[in-house]
C-alpha cells in the first residue's frame, strides 16, 4: 500500500486495520460486536476493587450484569447503586449509560468529526443501522444534532435537579446528583443514587422535570430534530407523527389505567391524595416508555396492573431513541394492519400515507422474534427459579424492553437467570431485527418463485 493510500485510510473514523474489519462484516455485526466490547470493558472496570465502596465486593458475573444494564440503559440492578459503588464506579456507570443511550457509534463519530476526520460510506451505513434511519443521506448531520441535543437537555436537567436538591444537600453533592440523574433519566436508564425514588412520589417539580426528560429520551432523536425544525419547516415527517400520536395515546392510556387499578390499593397509592395519585399514575406510565424510574413500589402493585405494564413495556419506546422494546412504530403498523384487515382494505395506511408491505412484514417479524425471546426466557427462568410466573414474565419483559422496572426477581436470580436477563437486555437494546440480521449469512436473490398456495385462516 502506498503512502497516499495509507494516509487516506487513516483520515477516516478507523485506521486501516479497522477498515478491513468493517468491510468484512455487516453493519448489524459491527453494532453487536461494538456493544459487546463496550459491555466487556465496563464489566472489567466495575469488577475492580476501586469501583466499590470499602468493605464491599462485586463478583464478575454481577459486574457483567450491571455493565450490561447500564450500557443497554435498562436499570435492572443486583446492587444498590448509591451504596455499593464508589465515586469511580458510579462514573463508570455514567459513561456506560451515556455511551449506551446515544450509542457508542454516535460518540465515536462525533469525536472523529471534532478532530476533522472523514466518515466513510461503510461507517455511514453502520450509523444508519444504529438509528434505524431510512438512508445514509443526512446521517452525519443527524449525529451532530444528537450529540448537541443530548448535552443541552442533560445540562438543563442537571441544573434543574441541582437547584431543587440544594435545599437538602450541599451544592457540590446536589450538582453531582443532578448530573447523574439527568443523564440516567434522559437516557431512560433508571439508575438512581437514592435507593429508590418513593420519597419523591408527591414532588411535582421532580416528577415534571423527570417526565419531560423521559419523554425527550424515548421519543427519539429523529423526532426531536423534527420538533426543533418545525417552527421553520411547519411540517412533521410521517415517522414523527406516528411516534408522537401513539406515544401520547399510550401515555394517557397508561396513566388512566394505573390510576383506576391502583386507586384503592393501600400497598401502593391508596394512602396518597388524589393529586398525588394522578401524578404517580402518569409518572409510572411515562416511565413505561422504557425509563423504569419508579416512585412507587412495583412489587406492591396489583397483578392486573403488572400485567398491563408488561404489555406496555413490550411495546417500548421509539426507534432511534434511548429505549427498547419492539418500538412504538412497530406497534402502530401492526395496529394499522389489523384495522385494515377488519375493514377489508388492501392497503395499510397511517396519516393518509400508504405503508409498504416490506414494513408490515418487518413489523410482524420484529414482533414474532420479540415474543419468542420473551416467551423462551420466561419459560427458562420458570424452570430454574422458584418465582411466581407473573413476576418472572414482568422481569423478562422489563429486560427486553430495557425498562428496568422490577417485580423483585432480579436480585434473587442465580447465575443462569442473570445470564438470561443479560442476553435479553442486549437483544432489547439492539433490537431483535438487528440481532437476526447480524446472525444470518449473506443474502442472495432467489432466481425463482414458488406457485401461490391457499391456506384457510380463522
Amino acid at each position: 500500500m502506498g503512502l497516499s493510500n495509507h494516509l487516506t485510510c487513516r483520515n477516516g473514523l478507523f485506521d486501516v486495520k479497522n477498515r478491513s474489519y468493517l468491510s468484512a462484516r455487516s453493519p448489524q455485526q459491527v453494532l453487536v460486536s461494538g456493544f459487546a466490547l463496550l459491555i466487556a470493558v465496563g464489566a472489567l472496570l466495575l469488577w475492580l476493587p476501586i469501583s466499590v465502596t470499602e468493605g464491599r465486593s462485586l463478583s464478575f458475573h454481577d459486574a457483567l450484569f450491571t455493565a450490561t444494564s447500564a450500557a443497554t440503559v435498562t436499570g435492572l440492578v443486583v446492587a444498590d447503586t448509591g451504596r455499593h459503588f464508589s465515586l469511580f464506579g458510579q462514573l463508570v456507570l455514567l459513561v456506560l449509560i451515556q455511551a449506551g443511550g446515544i450509542g457508542f457509534m454516535t460518540m465515536t463519530t462525533w469525536f472523529a468529526l471534532a478532530f476533522g476526520k472523514k466518515i466513510s460510506f461503510k461507517e455511514r451505513l453502520i450509523l444508519k443501522e444504529s438509528f434505524n434511519f431510512q438512508s445514509t443521506e443526512g446521517i452525519v448531520r443527524l449525529i451532530r444534532k444528537v450529540f448537541f441535543y443530548s448535552l443541552v437537555i442533560e445540562a438543563a436537567g442537571t441544573l434543574l435537579f441541582a437547584v431543587h436538591w440544594m435545599a437538602d444537600m450541599p451544592a457540590g453533592k446536589a450538582l453531582y446528583h443532578g448530573l447523574f440523574h439527568a443523564v440516567s433519566i434522559f437516557n431512560n436508564a433508571g439508575f438512581d443514587l437514592f435507593g429508590g425514588l418513593s420519597s419523591y412520589v408527591g414532588d411535582y417539580f421532580f416528577n415534571t422535570v423527570a417526565m419531560v426528560l423521559i419523554f425527550l429520551g424515548s421519543a427519539g432523536f429523529i423526532v426531536l430534530s423534527d420538533l426543533i425544525d418545525y417552527p421553520a419547516s411547519r411540517k412533521l415527517s410521517l415517522h414523527s407523527k406516528v411516534v408522537l400520536s401513539f406515544s401520547g395515546l399510550l401515555l394517557v392510556l397508561g396513566g388512566v389505567v394505573i390510576f383506576i387499578f391502583e386507586y384503592t390499593n393501600e400497598l401502593s397509592m391508596g394512602a396518597l391524595n388524589d393529586g398525588h395519585k394522578l401524578l404517580a399514575s402518569f409518572f409510572q406510565s411515562t416511565s413505561l416508555r422504557s425509563s423504569g424510574t419508579s416512585t412507587v413500589n412495583i412489587e406492591s402493585l396489583r397483578q392486573a396492573t403488572q400485567f398491563f405494564m408488561v404489555i406496555m413495556m413490550f411495546i417500548g419506546a421509539a426507534p432511534g431513541s434511548t429505549g427498547g422494546g419492539i418500538k412504538v412504530t412497530t406497534f402502530a403498523i401492526m395496529a394499522a394492519a389489523v384495522l385494515a384487515m377488519i375493514r377489508g382494505k388492501e392497503d395499510v395506511d397511517l396519516f393518509r400515507s400508504r405503508i409498504s408491505k416490506d414494513l408490515v412484514y418487518k413489523a410482524i417479524t420484529v414482533t414474532f422474534i420479540a415474543l419468542f425471546l420473551v416467551g423462551s426466557a420466561t419459560m427458562a427462568l420458570c424452570l430454574v427459579e422458584n418465582q411466581p410466573f407473573l413476576s418472572v414474565l414482568f422481569e423478562t419483559t422489563s429486560a427486553f424492553g430495557t425498562t428496568g422496572f422490577s417485580a423483585g426477581v432480579t436480585q434473587h436470580l442465580g447465575g443462569f437467570g442473570k445470564t438470561v436477563i443479560i442476553l435479553l437486555m442486549i437483544a432489547g437494546r439492539l433490537g431483535p431485527f438487528t440481532i437476526a440480521m447480524a446472525l444470518r449469512s449473506k443474502t442472495r436473490k432467489e432466481l425463482y418463485r414458488y406457485p401461490e398456495g391457499k391456506i384457510i385462516l380463522g
